[in-house]
């Protein structure tokens, strides 16, 4: 099976919707870090311009990947500026560590 690491950096205000969609659709887990950044928003009024953000890690298995970007979009979205982006990356091999195994089925 084929692994994906989703990648998704959304606003703070929208992470508990986010996470309740994730667990109602059954996503297998979910890393989130508190970052700072920007890109297509920017705090203009701040010397750094820097952004509080929340960014998101899900591997997954590929056959789940656009279902749970479809979740996450769905649940993200305000329809203003900055409200994120997700990246889907291929995931070359996958272990986990308790048992040192290669992981190759979902869930692992």
């Amino acid at each position: 099976m084929e692994f994906v690491n989703i990648i998704a950096i959304i606003r703070f205000g929208v992470l508990k919707r986010v996470e309740e969609k994730l667990r109602e659709i059954g996503a297998p887990g979910v890393t989130v870090s508190h970052i700072r950044g920007y890109g297509e928003y920017a705090d203009l009024y701040k010397d750094d311009w820097l952004v509080d953000q929340i960014r998101l890690d899900i591997f997954a298995a590929e056959a789940d990947a656009e279902r749970i970007v479809t979740a996450l979009m769905e649940a993200a979205h305000t329809g203003m500026e900055g409200d994120g982006v997700v990246a889907v990356m291929p995931v070359q091999s996958l272990y986990h560590i308790r048992t040192r195994q290669q992981c190759h089925r979902e869930p692992c």
